[in-house]
């Protein structure tokens, strides 16, 4: 069964996504550097109207590091947002060797307890991608991997996405997204991957200063829902 995840930054965006069809959002801020962590406030006020399961952003610069003082600003983070209802997050990093660093994920992972969570696009930016995918299987509450097959987008790295489609796992999936358009579709869900994170392409004229528009995620889940159809 294929997921359109939605990248949200307000409640408007949100309300559109569900109305569009979205199965889930992720809400960030600062979309200039890539999606941060958005307010307490924003994720609360989603809670209140949003009946789609959300996802939040973890991360409070850009880039895939972290050290230790990162790493407890974010803890705190994450247990603010889960008083405020929070319960599935969205976070990774990379460490300076070009390994995922899983040490500082499964503290972040304990402080979240999150019911499921994704590993955003630090796995794109992993030295060996097929040796990373073993150490995020062993993590908990790990159900999603957002990738791109490549550091500059599905334009660059579709192909490589597809190949890897026969490594997803009965816990463990990859999320397309990073420049996902609509003739994307088609060879991802061809391969098996059917959970597709849809940006800009759910924004009048691609741009991040507008507003998610409805009939734009209605476009995208039919031709996910017709992409499914014509595999079967």
């Amino acid at each position: 069964m294929g997921l359109l995840e939605v990248i949200v930054t307000s409640v408007e965006d949100a309300l559109a996504a569900q109305r569009g069809g979205a199965d889930r959002v992720e809400v960030v801020s600062a979309m200039e550097h890539d999606g941060l962590t958005p307010s307490v406030e924003l994720v609360a006020r989603l809670r209140d109207v949003v009946t789609l399961p959300v996802r939040v952003m973890l991360r409070r610069h850009s880039g895939f590091g972290t050290d230790a003082n990162d790493l407890a600003a974010l803890c705190a983070d994450a247990e603010r947002l889960r008083a405020a209802g929070a319960s599935e997050f969205v976070f990774g990093f990379v460490a300076s060797d070009g390994r995922l660093d899983c040490e500082a994920m499964l503290i972040l992972g304990q402080a979240a307890s999150p019911v499921g969570w994704t590993l955003h696009r630090a796995f794109d930016d992993v030295a060996d991608a097929a040796a990373g995918f073993a150490e995020c299987a062993r993590l908990p509450g790990l159900d999603a991997i957002l990738s791109s097959g490549h550091q500059q987008g599905l334009d660059a790295g579709l192909a490589t996405l597809v190949s890897r489609a026969n490594w997803q796992t009965e816990r463990l999936h990859f999320m397309a997204g990073g420049g996902l358009r609509r003739e994307h579709i088609w060879p991802l869900v061809a391969a098996g991957i059917t959970r597709l994170h849809a940006g800009r392409a759910v924004r009048r004229r691609r741009r991040w200063e507008a507003a998610v528009d409805e009939q734009l995620v209605r476009e995208l889940k039919d031709a996910m829902e017709g992409a499914g159809g014509a595999g079967r």
